[in-house]
This record gives C-alpha cells, sequence and structure tokens, in this order.
C-alpha cells in the first residue's frame, strides 16, 4: 500500500469516526437525541460525574470489620492501571456522597474539599476522577454537546444581511450547520460551552422537555437546565438574529450549529486545574472589533460582545480543582463564597452563570490554620470536607510500592519482601496508642496490650494476638472497626502523623540505585530506612516521643520488620523444601471444623473410610486443639469457632466457606507446631539448600543437591525468587532461625 493510500484509508476511517460520533448535528437533531435518550442529555455536571461513577461500576474490598465499596474508575482500566489509586475506599465513597447530594439538591452548592497530610493521595483521587471524565466524555454514553453560531456568506442568503432566507447548498434551508467553509462569513463559538436546550426559552422548557422528562419517569431537571440562561454573548447574538428575523424562532435556530465536546485536562476543557500561584481565574475581553469577526452582520458588528477566559471558564459544564487551595493568600478565593454557592462569577461586563462541581485539596497544616480566621465561619457552610489520611493497611501500602519498585527497578529483578518491609514500616510509623477506656473492661484488657505491630497486623488481615482467649479474640475481632475509627473526631487522629509515601519513594529509589546487590533487595531498602529513621530534624514524625507499648519507635521497627522479613521468607523456604504440602494443615483442620460442627449439633459423621456413621472424634479434636493452645472449656472453645464460621457467612451471603481466611491464625499455629516436631529434618533442609545457593554444591550428595534443585525451583516459580536473591535471603533467614 502506498502512502497515498494509506493517507486515503486513513481519511475514511477519521471521516467514518467524526460521522458515527454525531460530531456537528442540526438543532432540530439534536432535540431528537434528546428525545430518544434523555438521560445521556438532561443532566448537569453533577449528574454527569455520578454516572461517570455509575459507567465503571464498583466491587466490593474487604477489610477485617466488612465490606467496603471501591469505585472502579479509581483502577483507571483506559490506561491499563497507570495512575490509578490504591486504597482510600472510604475517602471515595465520600466523594461519591458528596456528588450524589448534589444531585439531590439539583445544583453544586459546595466545594469539596479533600484533606489530609502531605503524600496521603488527595491528588490522585481527584485526578483519577478527571482522568474518568476525559475516557468518558470519548463514548456515546458520556457524549456531551454545545453549539456555535453560523453566518452563511452573503452572496448564498437572500437578504442581503447574512440572515435571510436558504442557504443554496449544504443543509438546506433548514439548517446552515452543514454549510462547508468556502459557504461561511463566520462562525462564532462559545467559550461556556452553554448547553443548547438554554436557547429553549426557560418558560417553554417543561412543555417542550415534557415527553423526555415523562421517560424519566417524572425526574426533574437540575437547576442548570431548569433555570439557566444564555450567557451574555450568547444572549446579544440570539436576540439581534431574533429581531432581525421579527420574531421568527424557527430562522433563529437554522444558525445554531450542535457540535459534540470532549473533557480534556491538556487543553482546559471540562476539567481544569487551578495552582496556588494562580490568582485570577476568570476574565473578559472585547471581540466585537476583532479583525477575524469583521465578516459578522452588520447589526451584530455594532452589539458589544465580550470572550470570556480564566480557569472558571475552561472548567464550566465539567470540574475545577483547586491544588493546594488554602495555600493561597485569603483573598484570591473569597470570591469561592457567592461562586460555588450561586454557581456564578461576577465580571465586569456579565454574571457568568456556571455548571460546575467545584473540588480542592489541602494538607492539615493549612486547615487547621485556616479555622482559626473569622472568616471560617462563612466558608464552613460552603464546604464539603472529605478527610484522606494515610493508608493504614498494610496490603495496600504494600501494592503501591511494589509499582514504585517496578518503575525504579528498570527491569532488574525486584526480590520478593522489598515492598512488604517498606509498607510494614510505614505504616506503623502511623499507628497510635489506643484509647483503652473507650472500651468494657475484657475488651479493654486485650485492646491495651497491643503493639503498633499487632495492630496493623489486625487491621491488614483480621490476626488476633497470640495469647488471646478464644472470648476475647471474638470481642476483639467484633470491635476492630471501633479500634480503626476511634480517633477520627480528633485532630490528630490515626493516619494523620507518619511516614509519607513521598519520604518513602526516596527510600525506594535509593534502594534501587544501590551497588550492594544486583538485583533490588529488600535488605537494602532496611539500610534505607534506617538512614531514614536518624533525619529526625528533617521529619516531624521522627520526632514524636516512644510511647508505652512501643509506639513511634522507629528505629525498633526496623528490627521488627526484619524479624516479620525473616518469618515470611522461612514459611517460603518450609513450603519449598515439600516436607509436608501446604494444603495438608488445611486438610486436617477442615476435619476438626467437620467433626467440631457435628460435635456440638449432637449428630453423627460419616466415615469416609468406611462409610459409616459415628460420633465425632474426640481424641482428634483434643489433639488439634492441644496444637492450637485452646484456651478454657473445650465446648466454649469449638462454640466460638462456630460462631466465627456464622458471623462470616452472614457477611458473605452465598459465599462457599473459605476456611483459610476465616481462621488464618490457627493455620498458622499448626503450621508452627508441625515445625518444632520436624525442626531437626527442616534445619537439614534449610542447610543443605544454603549449601547449594552459596557454595556451588560443594560436598553435597547427588541426593542433597536434587533436593536443593527443586526447592530453588519452587522458590522461583512459586515464591518470585531468582538465584542471586534467593542466595542472599536464605543465607539471612539461615543465620537467624536455624544457626
Amino acid at each position: 500500500m502506498t502512502v497515498r493510500q494509506t493517507l486515503a484509508t486513513l481519511g475514511e476511517t477519521i471521516r467514518g469516526h467524526f460521522t458515527g460520533t454525531r460530531r456537528m448535528v442540526s438543532f432540530a437533531e439534536y432535540l431528537d437525541l434528546v428525545m430518544a435518550d434523555p438521560a445521556s442529555q438532561l443532566r448537569a455536571a453533577s449528574q454527569y460525574l455520578v454516572d461517570c461513577f455509575h459507567h465503571f461500576g464498583h466491587q466490593p474490598v474487604k477489610y477485617p470489620w466488612g465490606e467496603v465499596r471501591r469505585w472502579k474508575l479509581f483502577d483507571c482500566s483506559w490506561a491499563a492501571g497507570e495512575g490509578r489509586l490504591i486504597g482510600q475506599e472510604v475517602a471515595q465513597n465520600q466523594v461519591y456522597r458528596a456528588l450524589t447530594g448534589f444531585v439531590r439538591d439539583g445544583a453544586p452548592t459546595r466545594l469539596v474539599l479533600l484533606h489530609g497530610p502531605n503524600g496521603s493521595a488527595k491528588s490522585t483521587l481527584i485526578r483519577c476522577v478527571g482522568r474518568a471524565l476525559e475516557h468518558y466524555s470519548t463514548l456515546d454514553v458520556g457524549a456531551l454537546y454545545r453549539f456555535s453560531w453560523v453566518f452563511p456568506a452573503q452572496r448564498q442568503t437572500k437578504g442581503g444581511i447574512g440572515f435571510g432566507g436558504a442557504a443554496s447548498e449544504g443543509g438546506g434551508a433548514e439548517t446552515f450547520a452543514y454549510l462547508p467553509d468556502e459557504l461561511v462569513d463566520a462562525r462564532l463559538q462559545d467559550e461556556l460551552r452553554d448547553h443548547p436546550l438554554l436557547l429553549v426559552p426557560a418558560e417553554h422548557r417543561a412543555e417542550i422537555l415534557g415527553p423526555a422528562l415523562e421517560r424519566l419517569g417524572g425526574q426533574p431537571l437540575p437547576d442548570y437546565l431548569r433555570l439557566g440562561q444564555l450567557s451574555s454573548k450568547n444572549r446579544a447574538v440570539y436576540e439581534a438574529l431574533l429581531a432581525s428575523y421579527h420574531g421568527d424562532y424557527v430562522k433563529v435556530l437554522r444558525h445554531v450549529a450542535v457540535e459534540r465536546f470532549y473533557v480534556s485536562h491538556r487543553y482546559r476543557t471540562g476539567y481544569v486545574t487551578v495552582e496556588p500561584q494562580m490568582s485570577v481565574d476568570a476574565s473578559d475581553r472585547q471581540v466585537t472589533a476583532d479583525r477575524s469577526l469583521s465578516s459578522l452582520p452588520p447589526s451584530l458588528q455594532s452589539v458589544a460582545l465580550y470572550e470570556y477566559g480564566g480557569e472558571l471558564v475552561g472548567a464550566n459544564r465539567g470540574m475545577i480543582e483547586f491544588d493546594d487551595l488554602l495555600k493561597r493568600p485569603l483573598e484570591a478565593y473569597k470570591y469561592l463564597l457567592t461562586t460555588v454557592e450561586r454557581g456564578a462569577a461576577s465580571l465586569s461586563s456579565a454574571t457568568l452563570f456556571l455548571d460546575l462541581v467545584f473540588v480542592g485539596s489541602t494538607n492539615e497544616v493549612h486547615l487547621a490554620a485556616f479555622k482559626e480566621i473569622p472568616d471560617f465561619a462563612s466558608f464552613k457552610g460552603r464546604l464539603e470536607l472529605v478527610r484522606v489520611p494515610y493508608i493504614l493497611d498494610v496490603t495496600h501500602e504494600q501494592a503501591l510500592y511494589a509499582e514504585k519498585l517496578r518503575e525504579a527497578a528498570n527491569g532488574r529483578h525486584v526480590a520478593p519482601h522489598a515492598a512488604y518491609v517498606a509498607a510494614l514500616w510505614a505504616v506503623l510509623t502511623r499507628m497510635r496508642k489506643p484509647q483503652v477506656d473507650r472500651y468494657p473492661g475484657p475488651l479493654a484488657e486485650v485492646v491495651g496490650k497491643l503493639g503498633p505491630l499487632e495492630k496493623a497486623e489486625l487491621y491488614a488481615i483480621g490476626a488476633v494476638p497470640p495469647g488471646v482467649t478464644p472470648a476475647q479474640a471474638k470481642e476483639l475481632v467484633a470491635h476492630v472497626k471501633d479500634l480503626w475509627t476511634e480517633s477520627e473526631t480528633y485532630p490528630n487522629y490515626e493516619g494523620r502523623i507518619g511516614a509519607s509515601p513521598r519520604e518513602l519513594h526516596g527510600v525506594l529509589l535509593n534502594a534501587a540505585a544501590s551497588t550492594r546487590y544486583v538485583y533490588v533487595s529488600p535488605l537494602a531498602v532496611l539500610d534505607e530506612l534506617g538512614e531514614l529513621s536518624r533525619q529526625g530534624s528533617l521529619y516531624e514524625f521522627l520526632r514524636q516521643d516512644v510511647q508505652p507499648g512501643g509506639f513511634h519507635d522507629h528505629k525498633r521497627f526496623i528490627d521488627l520488620v526484619r524479624e516479620r522479613m525473616i518469618g515470611k521468607i522461612d514459611d517460603e523456604v518450609r513450603a519449598s523444601l515439600g516436607m509436608i504440602e501446604e494444603s495438608e494443615y488445611l486438610r486436617v483442620f477442615e476435619r476438626y471444623v467437620a467433626h467440631v460442627t457435628h460435635a456440638l449439633r449432637k449428630e453423627k459423621i460419616r466415615n469416609p473410610s468406611t462409610g459409616r456413621m459415628e460420633d465425632p472424634d474426640e481424641g482428634m479434636m483434643r489433639e488439634v486443639e492441644k496444637t492450637l493452645d485452646a484456651q478454657g472449656k473445650p465446648d466454649e472453645y469449638r462454640g466460638s469457632l462456630f460462631a466465627r464460621i456464622g458471623a462470616w457467612s452472614l457477611d458473605h451471603k452465598g459465599e462457599k466457606l473459605v476456611l483459610a481466611e476465616i481462621f488464618a491464625d490457627q493455620l498458622k499455629r499448626l503450621r508452627d507446631a508441625y515445625f518444632e516436631k520436624h525442626k531437626k529434618a527442616i534445619s537439614h533442609g534449610v542447610g543443605e539448600l544454603v549449601t547449594y545457593l552459596t557454595a556451588e554444591a560443594s560436598g553435597l550428595s547427588a541426593d542433597a543437591t536434587a533436593r536443593a534443585e527443586r526447592a530453588l525451583a519452587e522458590l522461583e516459580a512459586r515464591f518470585g525468587y531468582q538465584r542471586d536473591s534467593a542466595r542472599d535471603l536464605v543465607a539471612l533467614m539461615a543465620r537467624a532461625r536455624y544457626r
């Protein structure tokens, strides 16, 4: 295919896309579109954002206290996940709740202000919404329309002033929208992108749109479409045309070309970010004498027309973001008091009526200072505050750092646990000592024993600390949400102070650049965390006093993280040695649960070997309970397990039981018990593996070499190691656990 043929094919494709997406229609055709699809066209900015949330859908995310809704638009599927928001489901739902409130109110009357510590993903959350709007506007369900004025060439119209009869070609007598450029003297654009339905006089809109509203089940029009008026420039053109046609409204509409537009942050269309240094958010300029408009009909050339600009104008029909809003001088955003509440901005030439959602971000330091000013009471009613704290779930923080490490590694191998150690340390720095006096006596006792590590693991996987009785464990699991939210009403809430992801990003970059390893090692990450923890003069969170229970002991946290990492490596090595399959622990526990269930119901259970119905095996149950170090009477302990299954079933209706999830702590104890029983054999296998990795199998028998090779292959295939990382990390674990 030649270059000319390629260009011709591309041209046909673009022409087909232009026509298929209805980029340009007449006003009558647009009205047909409104009647056919009222849900997509009879919506203001707040409804458009809500529909964008709905389009991408949501899914449940499991937390120890239950499920939380996560909106899929924050996964950025249209960009293969690039720039996605990890965690922050509570903040997502608060933003969504604010938007739905605007829809019920008829207009966005408050500014949604995200506040939290530096680096808590406030801007990322807003950016995800903005990028979702950009993508949504390219879809048929997200089509947005504006209009412009078309004035045909004098020679193509009757009447000699550009208003008269039909154009001789390009659309016939009904519309000038399809006239080619050579037959057009002037096209007048509208910077505010007024909705085409504002061309219908307000007193007649309900009547004209009646059939469409009936299809929506009587849903009322948003204030913007119910009460809105044309912008000053559009009103001037409309009145001039109406006067020239002696009140013939249909002839006025011939000059209207309804055009589709797309939300674009780059081109400041429907989504604009206002940086702290910007001070002017809207402006106007007289354009009547502009040479580009010299072809306007004489009656319009005598009318003062203004061109509007600025951030508010660019964002109209979409969303405007005020980045670090409170860093600006107070006088710079006092106008927001009336602009947000009334949806209008006053300029010297006119008042601009706007249809957009206001969002902003600020850190806690500036918000605290802002609350002290006398004018705060006036602002408070115009703000919808949404808290965005640091992530407190280690699994979410780990996912965030795993992405950062992949980018920083630049193709090098990233060893297992490199992201985990950074994530766990960061979350530990954010833990607050529990307020024991908030809980009843038995629960207060166990809550008071929670250290930062136990608290972090309780938040992440619902792990109950060792040495807790079944009754205490049940109470603790039932009150995890209370523990999570206990400081929400306090200025120094949990998740406000601690290591920022921005600081940890620097740690990960330095670790990835380390020359001590040919791969990205968690040991390098630990070294960099040690360097960071010594910089108390630079970071406020490092200057906190160490509290009872080990809270804020940031240097000690490094030792805790190292120990947890070694424990994970130990589990992986033991599984890779193949001395017992992981499923064997679960099989034993499933058999135990089955016998417990029948024992509590006083029922017989079928023996799988003989097929006979027999009493539950009391000896087996007591043996497992002894291994689990069960506290209290057997019936009470078994009852607590049964209650936990019941609670899980209520939260997961219709789902098959997942014992590995419900009883993760019991399964870990079974693994540990097996380890103690077979420690000598495991130690021997670990020694063979270390020798194989560090001495190239020197002195190993053929059988030992084969076993070590199988273990290494399992470590690589199942857990993501390579030989270099396995050598260093397994040797470290062996020195710590099997010396």
